[in-house]
């Protein structure tokens, strides 16, 4: 597929380089926040977004889950990147002369061993890509930048130690997000549906609303709860569940769901990657 594919972040980021592994053939747009990129795919100026959701060290992905439902676009497709993280310095620099590396605080926190090991400071950047383009503007052979090969290459820098991260299972799961659904898909490793809902205000409304999956032999690999317009009273469910809305035992087991809930909203219908198995 050709076009062009928005995501969060400046040039080298790791949602580009999901970008270019996932969709290799169309042209990344970088964006400011999630709700420019998503901005950007409903105005027309880029076919598709895509946008983290969850880390296998760091866990979910803050504010996401609060934009899909409003973003007005739908999921099509999911992707697993593992994230490699490097130590860049400037052309010319050693390891032994880094004192200082410096990447949005997560990164720092996901290699904690490394640095220790080394005697190097931590120093908290605004994001990853963000922080190896300042290095490379500083021209600091002290200073370094925990990042993607990927940024290396874009912003001139030295990879000076790679595979750092501490949990070397580290991977980002993304949702690729379009202005139209696609319903006609059928994926190798099956389908997943993902969507919102709020249970109605009964007694054991959730323990009903989610019996019918089980009787109905419907797999849900996700469910999460989250505040919606800061109210500790209302709460809203984003759901996970294997299969497609058209096949019968998932069709039955929305319809249950429906019947106990005031509000619910499918985000989308897309084939399971491969990387869940």
């Amino acid at each position: 597929m050709t076009g062009r594919i928005a995501f969060q972040g400046e040039p080298g980021a790791y949602s580009h380089q999901a970008c270019r592994e996932a969709r290799p053939r169309m042209e990344p747009v970088p964006c400011a926040t999630f709700e420019d990129a998503i901005e950007t795919v409903r105005r027309g100026e880029a076919d598709l977004a895509m946008l983290p959701v969850e880390n296998s060290t760091y866990g979910r992905v803050a504010d996401i889950h609060h934009l899909l439902p409003e973003s007005g676009l739908h999921i099509v497709d999911e992707a697993f990147v593992r994230v490699h993280i490097n130590l860049l310095g400037v052309p010319g620099a050693v390891i032994g002369e880094i004192e200082r590396a410096m990447s949005h605080t997560v990164l720092l926190g996901q290699c904690r061993d490394f640095l220790r090991r080394h005697g190097i400071r931590g120093v908290v950047g605004a994001d990853t890509a963000g922080s190896a383009r300042r290095v490379a503007e500083l021209g600091d052979r002290t200073l370094g930048a925990l990042a993607s090969e990927l940024a290396a290459e874009i912003y001139g820098l030295t990879v000076l130690a790679r595979h750092i991260e501490d949990q070397q299972n580290n991977t980002t799961r993304f949702l690729i997000m379009a202005r139209e659904p696609d319903l006609n898909r059928r994926g190798e490793a099956g389908m997943m549906t993902p969507f919102v809902f709020r249970v109605r205000n009964i007694p054991a409304a959730l323990y009903k609303a989610l019996g019918g999956f089980a009787t109905n032999g419907v797999n849900m690999t996700k469910l999460e709860s989250y505040m919606v317009d800061g109210s500790f009273s209302a709460t809203q469910f984003y759901a996970d569940i294997e299969g497609h809305p058209d096949d019968r035992n998932v069709r039955l087991a929305l319809e249950e769901l429906d019947y106990f809930t005031t509000d619910m909203k499918l985000l989308g219908v897309y084939p399971a990657h491969p990387g869940r198995r």
